[in-house]
């Protein structure tokens, strides 16, 4: 059935597609779900109502439970650990009838904390004057500023831009008489592998889209950074929009695909605005479009924005979702290089792995594997929360002591216990565990944690462990997208067993029935929401035994 739906929005191509038209529909009260709005598009689009309601339903701000409201309470990790969030939800109702407060998760104000949204902009770190100045005349501070680091001489991610002229030249050499297979012995070169978290390597995934069988093909930008934490994509795209660009470019040229799309979480509203005042920059110079400064080849960018929903960030339901199927995880194989976007062959990745190409085009795939370590090979940006000295963005070589990049932040201003690495699924590390580790994939791993993309999220002392393991099983709960039983019912129960728990009533957890849920969630899940979530949980139980033994029985 799905594929059959893959191929009648393809009959629609991708300007205007059905799910730009469903967040559209959304703009003027809030709700997507309504019979008018459904019956039309799935009447347009051949999908029927049904299939479409399927779809519309499934997002935070598509639902009709999110018709009439006005401001938006991130829920993430860093807030909560920030503490920020309760004060500000007792400020909002001052202002707000409790039917017009909402949340949502993340805003990538993990610097701050006390984050929420209110008329399309995002703020943080508001006073109570700075509260009711802006709610009085929609007028208010929006700026978002946190530090930006680089440890790299030259910087290489964070370096400045020298305009599209300078920035682009490697770009047009290449197009105007570049060797394709020259290029992906230069990636194989690099060793670059995805910063997603998965740290698949680059080159054979674009190689396998180049090699794939097919007249479309599709370059697509996963820039739906949900990670409670993480706002390093966030900073490429507002701050660096151009790297992220020619990276997508120059997969399109390799690949053979003539079109790219960033599809862009509705959390970041300034990421859209930056990213396609970029895109129509690129089209004044002449360096998108057909036939491309004479080279023969076509390309073409647009971004689609998101609608709330974190399984979006899996591949496979970022693209379900611009087809406007209901966002659920595919089976692999076939895998996107195959069957991607429309089931054509397609190159994903995240918005860290495309900003890295323009280093390997500057400094060729061996200058560019010398920044880090053999396995783990070029520039990593880490995102660092509220409870450092100095929060921010930090860019360092891969191999890169994790106590070093603490030190460049000046070390922790409040009493922190723990750091979790890599969003809600990555590993839970306690401070002792800090010098043991180095920012690469294989020293995380090795030590039973995960890198992922590299968000960290302090975990304060006074925040009970207990609360925190049942705030990961409730993100896991409320963000599945419902295919596969161990995430969706697995996740429910977990924090269930943890409440319960946490009532005081006497009740203690089982060990055996946690370890039985939690193998069973990390073996039999369909992809890394279900089956990432059990690390960081099994990483608690074993490092903050003592502080959770009274919730638990042997």
């Amino acid at each position: 059935m799905s594929k059959n739906l893959s191929a009648l929005s393809f009959r629609k191509g991708i300007e205007k597609n059905v799910f730009e038209r469903m967040v559209e529909a959304a703009e003027a009260t809030g709700t997507a779900e309504c019979n008018d709005v459904v019956h039309q598009l799935g009447q347009e689009h051949l999908f029927g109502d049904a299939v479409t309601l399927g779809a519309v339903s499934f997002y935070d701000f598509l639902k009709k439970e999110n018709a009439g409201k006005k401001v938006f309470v991130c829920n993430g990790s860093a807030c909560l650990c920030a503490g920020t969030q309760k004060s500000l939800q007792q400020s909002l109702q001052g202002h707000f009838p409790a039917g017009e407060i909402g949340h949502i998760c993340c805003l990538g104000r993990c610097h701050e904390g006390g984050a929420f949204q209110f008329g399309g902009k995002n703020y943080s770190g508001q006073s109570e004057a700075a509260l009711g100045e802006l709610f009085r005349t929609g007028e208010g501070d929006a700026s978002d500023r946190y530090e930006v680091v680089s440890a790299l001489q030259p910087a290489q991610l964070t370096a400045e831009f020298p305009g599209i002229e300078a920035y682009y030249a490697p770009f047009k050499t290449l197009i105007a008489g570049g060797d394709r297979d020259a290029l992906g012995a230069e990636l194989k070169a690099s060793g670059l592998r995805g910063r997603g978290g998965a740290g698949f390597p680059l080159a054979i995934k674009w190689a396998g889209c180049r090699s794939a069988v097919g007249q479309d093909k599709y370059v697509v930008c996963n820039a739906d950074e949900g990670d409670p934490g993480a706002y390093i994509d966030k900073y490429l795209m507002e701050q660096r929009p151009h790297s992220v660009l020619l990276g997508m470019m120059v997969a399109g040229w390799y690949a053979g695909a003539s079109n790219g799309i960033l599809y862009i979480r509705a959390e970041y509203p300034d990421s859209l605005t930056v990213i396609n005042q970029a895109i129509t920059d690129l089209q004044a110079a002449g360096l998108l479009g057909d036939n491309i400064l004479g080279s023969g080849f076509s390309f073409r960018l647009k971004s689609i924005k998101g609608a709330g929903a974190y399984i979006c960030g899996e591949e496979t339901a970022l693209l379900a979702s611009i087809e406007g199927q209901r966002p659920e995880v595919r089976t692999r194989p076939p895998f996107p290089v195959q069957e991607g976007l429309f089931r054509k062959p397609t190159i994903v990745n995240n918005v860290e792995t495309f900003a890295n190409l323009h280093a390997i085009l500057t400094l060729g795939g061996k200058g560019y594997a010398a920044i880090g370590t053999p396995q783990s090979s070029g520039p990593k940006l880490l995102s660092l929360d509220s409870h450092f000295a100095k929060p921010g963005i930090y860019e360092v070589a891969m191999g890169t002591p994790l106590s070093e990049v603490f030190a460049l932040a000046g070390g922790f201003k409040t009493a922190v216990k723990a750091v979790q690495i890599g969003g809600p699924l990555g590993g839970i590390v306690p401070l002792a565990q800090v010098e043991r580790l180095t920012v690469d994939f294989e020293s995380f791993k090795q030590a039973g944690f995960l890198l992922g993309h590299a968000g960290v999220v302090s975990i304060p002392e006074a925040l009970p462990m207990i609360e925190y393991i049942e705030h990961l099983f409730q993100f896991t709960a409320d963000e599945s997208c419902g295919k596969c039983f161990p995430c969706r019912l697995g996740s429910t129960r977990g924090r269930e067993l943890v409440a319960k728990a946490r009532a005081g009533e006497g009740y203690k957890i089982d060990r055996g029935l946690i370890g039985d849920l939690l193998e069973t969630m990390e073996q039999t899940s369909l992809c890394a929401l279900g089956g990432g979530v059990p690390l960081p949980i099994k990483n608690a139980l074993e490092h903050f035994a003592d502080e959770l033994s009274p919730y638990f029985q042997d």
